[in-house]
């Protein structure tokens, strides 16, 4: 909730909009002259009322309902814009007030939320609103600190949404905010950051240079033990879809041991998830049968990016064999409306290849261009991860 700590006729300009009263009956909800109102909308930030109006209007903010804080908030968040009225608006060179502040960070939260539930226009609405505020050379600690968070939201946004611009978009942002984040000395969001960056890196096709990376930050003493534990199982993540798939399991089944260690239940879920896909990689479909089971029965599938992930792994293995191959295909079907509906680019491009590789996979052999990829196997040499094989 916001909290004026000095007013001026811009924010009192700003409140009379929020509550979406005239200038008269603003007046009249205040208990002051027409023309005072009048003035101080004039003046803007210029004028600053009187102690006695001040109280007042700290009272009329507080009694405003929440709908009424967020657009009080929203249009002093946009003051100083191209094309608004110079006189009323607040010059852009001056740091951001403490509420600004508040209202900057639980903007954030909401960010978060929008990016779980893949709403990107509402998270992409928020973020423009902060990152098209301020310039980071105006900005105090606390300022860069939310500022660097917000572009590293950016990124994350960019990448979920998966477009090929949005990669690069994504791994702009990334560099941008670890810039932020090491100059303010904050060692575990740098870390974080690289770990964005490695993904970004493995989305793009950049296989073996991304499990190197995910290797290094294992253990990188930067991150928390969860954070380690998930660069880990995406080390295995990229050798298997590299086609190491008994290497990934083993570097998966570790990272999966960590998350039962550590108590996080949705991160073990995942790992089930990824070691159905290797072991179906590896032609082990029992197995990777066994491994789905466990991620259906014990993760949740609250977001369209979950259940889009779930299905298609559920999808992939059934593909895999002839008897199940239709439903297989029908459950493709479904988990590309989903990404399509929520605007999943990557995911809608992984459906496609899959689609592709299963159709390949039953055409008659003089008809296929090349050994299907479920039927890869480990008879290649033990891939090779910083010199070793991972552990």
């Amino acid at each position: 909730m916001a909290t004026v700590h000095h007013w001026t006729g811009l924010e009192a300009k700003a409140l009379r909009l929020a509550l979406r009263l005239s200038v008269r009956a603003f007046a009249e909800h205040l208990g002051v002259g027409v023309r005072t109102v009048s003035k101080w909308e004039k003046l803007g930030a210029l004028t600053e009322p009187r102690p006695d109006s001040q109280a007042i209007l700290d009272t009329a903010l507080a009694r405003a309902d929440a709908a009424g804080h967020l657009r009080f908030e929203t249009f002093l968040s946009e003051a100083g814009r191209p094309g608004r009225d110079t006189a009323s608006l607040r010059v852009s060179s001056v740091a951001p007030l403490a509420w600004e502040y508040e209202s900057w960070a639980d903007d954030l939260d909401r960010v978060v939320v929008a990016l779980s539930q893949q709403d990107f226009p509402f998270g992409d609405h928020l973020l423009s609103r902060w990152l098209g505020r301020f310039k980071s050379s105006e900005l105090d600690e606390k300022g860069l600190y939310l500022f660097a968070r917000s572009t590293a939201l950016l990124g994350d946004l960019k990448r979920y949404q998966g477009t090929l611009a949005g990669l690069l978009s994504a791994q702009h942002s990334y560099v941008s905010a670890r810039a932020v984040f090491t100059q303010l000395g904050i060692p575990r969001r740098a870390a974080q950051l690289d770990l964005s960056l490695a993904i970004v890196m493995e989305m793009s096709g950049k296989l073996e240079p991304a499990a190197r990376a995910y290797e290094t930050l294992a253990v990188d003493g930067r991150l928390s033990p969860c954070d380690r534990a998930r660069a880990r199982l995406w080390v295995g993540t990229a050798l298997s879809k590299d086609g190491w798939h008994d290497y990934a399991t083993r570097v998966m089944t570790a990272a999966t041991r960590d998350f039962e260690d550590l108590a996080e239940p949705d991160d073990w879920s995942v790992a089930h998830q990824k070691l159905a896909l290797a072991r179906r990689g590896a032609g082990d479909l029992t197995a990777a049968l066994r491994f789905l089971d466990v991620a259906f029965t014990t993760g949740t599938a609250r977001s369209p990016m979950q259940r889009v992930q779930l299905t298609t792994a559920q999808a992939h293995i059934l593909s895999t064999d002839p008897a199940t191959r239709d439903n297989g295909l029908r459950l493709l079907d479904e988990a590309a409306r989903i990404a399509a509906q929520s605007g999943l680019g990557h995911q809608l491009r992984s459906i496609e290849a899959i689609r592709r590789t299963c159709e390949g996979a039953f055409k008659p052999p003089h008809q296929r261009a090349g050994s299907s990829a479920w039927q890869m196997d480990d008879r290649r040499e033990s891939p090779r991860i910083s010199g070793r094989p991972p552990s």
